[in-house]
């Protein structure tokens, strides 16, 4: 038996003071006349030697009492020497990611472990805690505690591996210490799988919390349905994961001013259609009523009034099917020829075509290096007569392969670069069979580096792009192709022009990678800022000529709508909101897990940490055996005469 405060059994030594108070106490007999006292005799020397036993057995237990009570403040425990006498290090992860707002027992998951946390372990305990936003190193739970208490929810969940690998990171590198590695979490289903190795060095503890119920309605999307000369139409996406419900209110507000409201029944998908104007800055919000996750229950959108992306087009061939592309409603498109180009207006433009010039000169190869290095895109269509040197001599500043020679050969165009950003979004499935469109000569390229978009069935290119540059390597005349009867030619082309000038969309998601054009002028050194009431955030930033590009990706971390400010001038607004990965309640079986011991509660968690530290507290004990020795001698003092 050790003792964590052996200087208090110093107050041992005090017990003999009651001993010597009883041996020395001296007690003075009068003496009293009786005619016959022989019977008193008897019956005084019984009763005198019944008082000796009571007094000396009332004496032990009481001193029994008093060392029971010294002993417990002594705190006496048991631990197996080794174990005890080595050093061990805790590092907790504490998934507060938005699943955890799921209810529990005794409330949401992510409080109920914080309160445990609090109340198990030693408050003056070293240890490292980590969430998927924050990190408290070398810490302890009486440090943290408001910390903790004050906790939120964070929209960065890591997954599993990086939760490991940082946990491990924690550690010290010293090889002889206990190591246990905690990880708090509902554990949800994801892609990536939660592996442990078998490591000598670390105990791994898993600790699940599970809610009550699995059941959650959440808003997944949005998108403009239909639109017309006055009023749009705006889709919103519902998805239900439970048991069907007949009644769900969704609630459309602008400036959080109710505008409608709807009801809809939902079994696993449901949609509902609000009619909102058109041509008319809207800052919208769309609210449903679910009392499980609180995060999807609200979605943000914003229209700003509609800004052209600037097209202009150098022609020296016809160029009626651009303008069917690149209609008044969405596009500023200019048609020059190139005789009369004046090249002061390229700067303003976001977009530049090359419509099939034979040559290309060197005034203009200067002017689209300055653009392109100011942002611009340059979309490049040659003609069946080019003049290969002054291409490749344009070619020559963007990295894009040059021109070798022409090809008098008909070609399909075959293949599709699905994956593409131009074409991410255009096709539900992948297309193997379709009407090929062709061409009857192109021009074969040398050392191909760039990214084909379009492809000719050898593979070779059809249209490729380097940074923001895009070059045909076959003329589009009727001619020599039918590219402009392909359906691919709308998507295609479209794409480079609202690419070109990447305008902000109904609403953007927090923690996915976001490229964002403004389109405004700044003046040397200023700066734009993302502002709402709650929060302001500086993005990261390039600005350009005419233009400033927003990069956004974990910052914003806060769903709403924020102001784009140059100082205190507002320029437009751009709405963010969470993923909804986190809504589906989901979980891991954590059987499958190997290489790791797993809980149900912190508490048995932090219980079973301090067990198998084999640490057996016994002041306990000597606080009950001070209590029943108090009551043995109550019972002495009453009883035995």
């Amino acid at each position: 038996m050790q003792f964590k405060n052996p200087e208090i059994l110093y107050a041992l030594l005090l017990l003999i003071i009651p001993i010597i108070v009883h041996l020395f106490q001296l007690r003075r007999f009068e003496k009293v006349a009786f005619t016959n006292v022989q019977f008193l005799k008897n019956i005084t020397l019984q009763t005198r030697k019944s008082s000796q036993i009571k007094k000396w057995v009332t004496l032990f237990t009481r001193l029994l009492l008093l060392a029971c009570i010294i002993i417990a403040f002594a705190q006496p425990y048991q631990a197996n020497t080794k174990s005890f006498n080595t050093k061990t290090e805790t590092v907790i992860y504490l998934d507060n990611s938005f699943s955890m707002q799921a209810k529990g027992t005794n409330g949401t998951l992510l409080n109920t472990a914080i309160q445990d946390l609090i109340a198990h372990v030693d408050e003056n305990e070293t240890l490292h805690i980590f969430t998927n936003d924050f990190n408290f190193p070398n810490t302890s739970i009486k440090a943290i505690k408001n910390d903790l208490i004050q906790r939120s929810y964070s929209s960065n969940q890591l997954d599993y591996d990086a939760v490991v690998l940082k946990g491990q990171k924690a550690f010290s590198k010293d090889k002889g210490r206990i190591k246990n590695l905690v990880l708090i979490s509902d554990f949800q289903q994801k892609d990536d799988i939660l592996t442990l190795q078998n490591d000598s060095l670390i105990n791994y503890r898993l600790v699940q919390l599970q809610p009550k119920n699995t059941s959650n309605v959440s808003i997944d999307s949005l998108y403009i349905s239909k639109t017309n000369v006055e009023t749009l139409e705006l889709t919103v996406n519902l998805s239900n994961q439970g048991i069907p419900i007949e009644t769900v209110s969704v609630s459309l507000l602008e400036d959080d001013q109710l505008i409608a409201k709807s009801a809809v029944a939902i079994d696993r998908k449901a949609e509902t259609v609000f009619t909102i104007p058109n041509n008319k800055a809207f800052k919208g919000k769309i609210t449903i009523d679910d009392a499980n996750l609180k995060y999807d229950n609200t979605f943000y959108f914003n229209l700003d009034k509609n800004q052209p992306i600037k097209v202009l087009v150098i022609n020296e061939a016809n160029a009626d099917f651009l303008k069917k592309l690149y209609t008044d409603d969405e596009f500023d498109l200019t048609l020059v020829d190139y005789k009369g180009l004046n090249y002061n207006s390229i700067v303003d433009q976001n977009l530049i075509v090359l419509n099939e010039l034979k040559n290309i000169p060197n005034a203009l190869i200067t002017s689209l290096n300055s653009f392109s290095n100011d942002g611009g895109s340059i979309l490049i269509i040659p003609s069946v007569e080019s003049d290969l040197n002054s291409y490749n001599q344009l070619f020559e500043n963007y990295s894009l392969p040059s021109f070798s020679s022409k090809a008098a050969t008909e070609k399909l165009i075959t293949k599709i670069n699905f994956s593409h950003p131009l074409l991410s979004n255009v096709f539900d499935k992948k297309v193997d069979n379709f009407q090929y469109p062709k061409v009857n000569s192109f021009y074969k390229i040398s050392n191909p580096t760039a990214a084909n978009i379009l492809s000719f069935e050898d593979n070779t290119a059809f249209l490729t792009q380097a940074n923001n540059v895009f070059v045909f390597t076959a003329a589009l005349d009727d001619d020599n192709s039918n590219f402009k009867n392909s359906p691919l030619i709308v998507p295609v082309l479209y794409n480079i022009g609202k690419q070109s000038l990447k305008l902000p969309r109904l609403y953007y998601t927090i923690g996915t990678k976001n490229t964002i054009d403004i389109n405004t002028t700044l003046l040397q050194d200023a700066i734009l800022k993302l502002s709402n009431a709650e929060s302001s955030v500086i993005p990261m930033q390039q600005t350009y000529t005419h233009k400033v590009q927003l990069i956004t990706d974990d910052y914003p971390n806060t769903a709403g709508t924020y102001e784009v400010k140059n100082k205190d001038n507002i320029i437009q607004h751009l709405s963010y909101n969470y993923d909804r990965k986190e809504s589906n309640l989901n979980y891991m079986n954590l059987s499958q897990v190997t290489n790791s011991l797993k809980n149900s509660s912190v508490a048995s968690a932090i219980d079973a940490i301090k067990s198998n530290a084999n640490v057996n507290e016994l002041w306990k004990w000597f606080v009950i055996f001070a209590v029943a020795f108090l009551i043995i001698e109550m019972l002495i003092l009453k009883f035995l005469k």
